[in-house]
């Protein structure tokens, strides 16, 4: 059972203020969830393998490939300014 005084060296740690009552409301939270790992440490889990996921799931992609953009009146018009055949960006190098 998870007492006040833990409760009040855990928030000083993590730097909380807490009320009385909010010591109490936590220590019983924090106990019930203690109690919880502790039924789950009594499970058998000798034949189960390491995992991180409960499901196996794997990234969906799709190659990468190049295709020349033809219409480029249309991608200079959409962009915010231009200089010749380039596109102006702000200048984000600062000398020093």
């Amino acid at each position: 059972m998870i007492d006040r005084e833990q409760v009040q060296k855990v928030a000083n740690l993590a730097r909380l203020e807490l009320k009385a009552e909010e010591e109490e409301k936590l220590a019983a939270q924090m106990s019930s969830i203690f109690e919880y790992f502790q039924q789950l440490s009594e499970l058998d889990t000798e034949d189960v393998p390491p995992t991180t996921r409960a499901i196996d799931i794997s990234n969906v992609t799709r190659l990468d490939t190049l295709k020349p953009y033809t219409d480029r009146d249309c991608m200079f018009r959409e962009a915010p300014e231009q200089d010749g055949d380039f596109f102006r960006v702000p200048k984000i190098i600062t000398e020093g």
